[in-house]
């Protein structure tokens, strides 16, 4: 290219190849804990994550009562935390008919969010079981993600977010993996570590202190934001949503949260609803 051809120098890229969605406060690590079936052992679970700061998503029954926290004292018990949907009678609903199993979520969540207080948008599969119908009307029914059973082993954020595989069950590789992620120190990348489990696993294999061990090697770190699994999803949403200049200097935060971002290792807070100048 001639010289006239050429973009000025302080044009060129002046701040794309340095600019990167941050997590909350600028962190670049999430954490977030996935329960099941809201049985009675969840008050000892719920204890462990307040003292330590760790925070989750819990994924209750509407419909079922026998070992479970009574519904009367879900909103004070959860406060903090996630509810979530679990069906409202846990059927294995890849064998339901396709309208059995859009009233098994629609009634959860109506009995969910009366006692809740707010709309419930998340889901875990029970037994883990699901297809890509079911997948597909997921949204139609409010529900913004679904969490699949396994264990992925690694840190990687979720591509798709109904067929959200976590990291580990408490019963997988979890110290290891824990210390893992605390070593990681590549901040250009952003990563989570998703456990999920059944407190009353806790008690029939009588393992409570990995789970204390955990919380407290987890606990407290500046680069770790501790999230539920709903709150994870409208941050990325909110994130997704920002609109750039092509010269990267100024952005618009269509929404109504703050978006932390880096622009050449310098943290800038996108409050909603603003046009912020990237200097």
């Amino acid at each position: 290219l001639g010289q006239r051809d050429r973009l000025p120098e302080n044009r060129a890229g002046l701040h794309l190849e340095g600019l990167y969605i941050c997590f909350p406060e600028g962190r670049f690590k999430v954490l977030t804990m996935s329960y099941d079936d809201g049985m009675e052992q969840d008050r000892r679970l719920v204890e462990i994550f307040n003292h330590h700061g760790i925070r989750g998503t819990f994924h209750l029954n509407g419909g079922l009562i026998k070992g479970r926290v009574p519904k009367e004292e879900w909103s004070t018990l959860y406060a903090g935390h996630e509810i979530s949907c679990h069906t409202v009678f846990h059927p294995t609903i890849e064998r339901s008919p396709i309208e059995q199993v859009a009233l098994q979520l629609l009634e959860d969540r109506r009995e969910l969010e009366q006692y809740a207080g707010y709309p419930v948008r998340g889901m875990s599969y029970p037994n883990g079981s699901h297809t890509k119908q079911i997948r597909d009307m997921l949204p139609y029914m409010g529900i913004e993600y679904g969490r699949i059973v396994g264990n992925s082993g690694d840190f990687s954020l979720p591509e798709d977010l109904y067929a959200w595989k976590p990291t580990c069950h408490h019963n997988h590789r979890l110290l290891e993996l824990g210390r893992d992620f605390l070593s990681f120190n590549k901040p250009q990348y952003l990563i989570m570590l998703y456990v999920w489990g059944h407190s009353y696993e806790f008690d029939a294999d009588g393992n409570w202190e990995r789970m204390e061990e955990f919380c407290r090697m987890m606990a407290g770190d500046k680069d770790i934001w501790y999230a539920t699994n709903i709150e994870y999803v409208d941050y990325m949403k909110a994130a997704r949503a920002l609109h750039f200049t092509v010269e990267g200097d100024k952005v618009f935060n269509p929404g109504a949260s703050t978006v932390w971002i880096t622009v050449n290792d310098v943290l800038f807070a996108l409050p909603g609803g603003r046009l912020t100048e990237l200097k």
